[in-house]
């Protein structure tokens, strides 16, 4: 497992713009029916990374404006709850993200809900790029944290090992400190 300085792991320099997976109506990623964009890279390397293949930022296919129109218009469902941006790593493939996650902001508001997992620490991320903190102030809920094989729990909802946490993104931002997000 690799543990980055701030600023380290830069999104323009490791992205190539690709995504391993696009999975529309799904339950897995999140509450609700979510639509759930797999991005590729990742070199937090974690051990017993459920998503190996999508370590690699050259894996999957090039991210399209055909298939960021399909994932607007998905979302749109009224039974669709919102967005899961996963991988690899989100926050190294913020050109990316934030390509969908403004276009669905700009055309459902707050209506849809938009999940997030990343290998960074609340308080790393803290510490990072500016694009990577426009991306998490869009988000609204975060996993935070690398995956520790030592940790794994099967019981947990929504995160692999103890030690990620499931954060509400803005309440945190606005009281400067971690609030858990009430599943």
């Amino acid at each position: 497992m690799n543990n980055p300085k701030p600023c380290e792991w830069k999104s323009n320099e490791l992205s190539r713009g690709y995504i391993a997976d696009y999975k529309a109506f799904n339950f897995v990623d999140g509450e609700g029916v979510r639509c759930s964009l797999y991005v590729s890279g990742c070199p937090f390397h974690c051990e017993g990374c459920y998503n190996k293949a999508a370590q690699s930022f050259k894996y999957g296919k090039p991210y399209t404006k055909e298939l960021e129109d399909d994932i607007l218009k998905d979302i749109g469902h009224e039974s669709v709850q919102g967005l899961t941006l996963l991988g690899g790593e989100p926050f190294l493939n913020t050109a990316t993200c934030l390509s969908v996650v403004k276009r669905i902001r700009a055309t459902y508001g707050d209506t849809k809900d938009i999940w997030s997992w990343t290998g960074y620490t609340w308080d790393e991320m803290m510490q990072e790029t500016t694009d990577k903190l426009e991306l998490l102030s869009l988000i609204d809920v975060l996993v935070d944290g690398r995956f520790e094989q030592k940790l794994f729990d099967s019981n947990l909802a929504f995160r692999g090992s103890s030690n990620q946490r499931i954060i509400d993104v803005q309440k945190s931002l606005a009281t400067k400190e971690v609030v858990l997000y009430q599943l």
